[in-house]
């Protein structure tokens, strides 16, 4: 008799609410501390500010969430893992650069530097 194991419904749970909760940390965390990063010198802007623990804590639920939806379609997990964090590694680290880039330009030419509705 073939064995169907359960899908891990308690860890896409989990995964979706600590994504989230770490995104809301990430996210006060960066309000409050937007001053003190933009006072910083270029390259070294987002080190030491304090926002790596919340982007970590996002990274990982979104990674155990990812894993556990490919679970539910009958991948290994294994398997599934091997696939959600290359993919939640790479995505990490284009949010990362972005997040650099936008400060650096927030620092070059205020807020209106990144102003998308204003056409020229």
């Amino acid at each position: 008799m073939y064995y169907l194991p359960e899908p891990p419904y308690f860890l896409l749970i989990v995964g979706l609410f600590t994504g989230l909760t770490c995104g809301l940390a990430f996210e006060a965390t960066l309000k409050m501390n937007v001053r003190e990063l933009l006072k910083k010198p270029a390259n070294q802007m987002l080190k030491g500010s304090g926002l790596q623990l919340p982007f970590l804590g996002i990274c990982v639920g979104i990674c155990v969430f990812l894993s556990a939806g490919l679970e539910v379609f009958l991948f290994d997990p294994w398997l599934s893992y091997s696939i959600a964090l290359p993919m939640t590694i790479f995505i990490a680290a284009l949010v990362w650069v972005q997040l650099e880039s936008v400060l650096k330009q927030i620092k070059e030419g205020g807020s209106k530097a990144i102003d998308l509705d204003a056409f020229y």
